[in-house]
């Protein structure tokens, strides 16, 4: 869900970030959504101007020329009451006032106005955030000078002028270059941050409408600018940040605002270090806890998931109990036809795949338990289980039996057994995950491979999913579990339920890979099979023309120096079947092995020499 900070509002909450998502407006309760236009036909009954009792519409123009010339005169006793129906007729409708103080040519005038010995900079300061918030009065903003002003007064120590001229800032930097450019080269950036690190502590209701407003100003600043954000992430803003968060996690405008500019810092891969350092972790998955409503999940949730691609922070994540967290949303949303928790369901399922990738990662979870929460969420989904669940309970398995030291203990939990109980599946993306699981875990685990193997229901299914020519991704993982389970158990009894359930022609197409490393696979599982049962299978080579295939990649130029070393062992092999002999000698093979006794890789000139003999022997 993307997300963009709307101009600050000097309404009810003068730091307030309007939201915008997919087009619609967050408010808050009293707040209206900025920019906001009146239609002609409230101008029907214009509004009343506090100060000098006259119509807004009609007195507007005279203000704006009194207050060109008392600005003119250098005297201020005249000001604030221009400035008070300035900002009334902006309140009533703000771009017609604003392209109306643009042609009066005032705001050329502001600059000597926003002096920090003038009692009515704030007012000017509020009036420059409020005619900001039109995207055609930005550039006038920069043009007429008022940038180096508004940024000295963020040196003065009176609230209320700091507010509106973060305001101001923060506004006239929203989606403008110009606006950015001019802020950076006065240096205002530091000088919010310096502010934001002193007065982080406090808590006081006025001082966290302020910070809300520096936020802001923050994110508009550097939004969807790579070198700005690193320009804050230099001066040390995220440390801050997260203080913030920590201390003000009830004031839910500065939380917000925090949310929003962790998630637009993080996508900065230089930010990740800094977010390490920090107790983000625990202030993230302390605030996630607290929420009901979807949006701020959401808002969460896209923080953490760049977050949690730095292996330090996704540790950080685990250990702060967000695991736990994303299984219990799951279990909360899983039943339900609504598409926010659809929604959630999805972005947790996802997230919660993510934290268990890295070997250090995924060992630390199996220490900690992690693996029968999953057994015991999948367990709940066998019998017409919600899909995304199963998926995502298979891809989080399947990447904590990758390390070596987990997959002992993950046989040991039954893991296995309970993915086997989704054989019946007919999801392809369950199916993948199901058969990446069971290839993970018996990978150099001759035990459970041999097991396994014997399953003659797995074997069957695997057969099956190998012709699964419409799912690519199923038929490749089918191709290399049977191979697996050949490799790694070395059996006899295995090699025979396999080639009694029709996998050989499977793993000789297999030979015939795109992928290297699936060839290689194929081409050793066959070399177990010519080895181990070779007159039972030897039917089911030909059929499937092995001799052909063998001929074909020792032949190829392109074929890696271990499938052509692989090969030939296996030429040596089926020599020992009559059938597949004959069919050898029929073909021009002593001639390519001959050639490839000068091959540059010395194991693959070794093995065609040891070829070349048999060769000759057996013919």
């Amino acid at each position: 869900m993307e997300r963009e900070w709307r101009i600050i509002s000097s309404h009810a909450h003068p730091g307030r970030a309007d939201l915008k998502s997919h087009g619609e407006e967050t408010l808050d309760p009293i707040q209206s959504p900025f920019p906001r236009f009146l239609s002609e036909r409230s101008l029907l009954c214009p509004g009343i101007c506090g100060s000098c009792g006259m119509s807004i519409n009609n007195n507007l123009n005279d203000a704006l020329q009194k207050l060109k010339l008392t600005a003119a005169d250098g005297t201020s006793d005249n000001v604030e009451g221009c400035l008070d129906c300035l900002l009334q007729a902006l309140a009533q409708n703000n771009a017609e006032t604003s392209l109306k103080v643009q042609e009066s040519g005032i705001l050329h005038v502001f600059p000597r106005l926003l002096s920090p010995h003038c009692s009515c900079t704030a007012k000017v300061a509020n009036v420059i955030a409020e005619i900001a918030k039109n995207e055609f009065m930005r550039n006038s903003c920069v043009d007429t000078a008022l940038i180096p002003p508004l940024v000295q007064l963020l040196n003065n120590r009176d609230q209320e002028v700091l507010l509106q001229t973060g305001r101001a800032l923060g506004n006239i930097c929203y989606d403008s270059h110009e606006g950015r450019n001019a802020v950076d080269l006065s240096g205002g950036a530091q000088i919010v941050v310096d502010h934001l690190q002193t007065l982080c502590s406090n808590i006081d209701a006025a001082n966290q409408k302020l910070l809300t407003v520096f936020c802001g100003f923050l994110l508009n600043y550097s939004n969807d600018n790579d070198a700005l954000q690193a320009q804050l992430i230099n001066m040390g803003v995220i440390p801050t940040l997260v203080q913030l968060l920590g201390i003000h996690s009830e004031h839910t405008a500065l939380t917000e605002m925090c949310l929003v500019a962790f998630g637009n810092l993080a996508e900065i891969e230089s930010s990740k270090e800094q977010f390490a350092s920090t107790k983000i972790a625990d202030e993230l998955v302390k605030l996630f806890k607290k929420q009901t409503e979807h949006e701020k999940k959401e808002m969460i949730f896209e923080v953490l998931a760049p977050l949690a691609e730095h292996d330090v922070i996704k540790l950080q994540l685990v250990d702060a109990g967000l695991v736990d967290c994303l299984l219990e949303l799951v279990q909360e949303t899983v039943d339900s036809n609504k598409e926010d928790d659809i929604s959630e369901l999805k972005t947790a399922s996802d997230l919660m795949v993510l934290l268990l990738l890295g070997d250090g990662n995924c060992i630390h979870m199996v220490e900690i338990g992690i693996v029968q929460k999953l057994l015991d969420l999948l367990d709940r989904h066998v019998e017409e289980g919600n899909v995304t669940v199963q998926h995502a309970a298979l891809s989080a398995l399947r990447n904590l039996a990758i390390p070596v030291s987990n997959k002992a203990k993950m046989l040991s939990a039954g893991v296995a057994e309970q993915v086997l109980k989704f054989l019946k599946s007919e999801m392809p993306p369950v199916q993948f995950k199901l058969l990446g699981t069971l290839r993970m875990l018996i990978d150099a685990q001759a035990e459970a491979a041999d097991k396994l193997g014997k399953n003659i229901k797995l074997v069957e299914r695997l057969v099956e999913w190998c012709d699964a020519k419409d799912h690519a991704g199923v038929m490749g993982e089918s191709n290399r579990l049977l191979s697996a389970l050949i490799r790694h158990s070395k059996s006899k009894d295995v090699v025979k339920a396999i080639v009694q359930s029709g996998g050989v022609k499977h793993l000789v197409t297999m030979a015939t890979s795109e992928h290297v490393i699936m060839q290689n696979e194929a081409l050793v599982a066959l070399g177990l099979i010519a080895a181990l049962e070779l007159g039972t299978a030897e039917q089911d080579l030909e059929n499937a023309k092995l001799v052909e295939i063998l001929h074909k990649l020792i032949s190829d130029d392109s074929s890696a120096p271990e499938i052509k070393y692989n090969s030939m062992i296996m030429i040596c092999t089926i020599m020992g079947s009559e059938l597949l002999r004959k069919e050898a000698q029929n073909m021009p093979f002593k001639e390519v092995v001959s050639k490839l006794r000068r091959h540059e890789n010395k194991l693959v000139a070794q093995q065609a020499l040891v070829t070349e003999q048999r060769l000759i022997i057996e013919s």
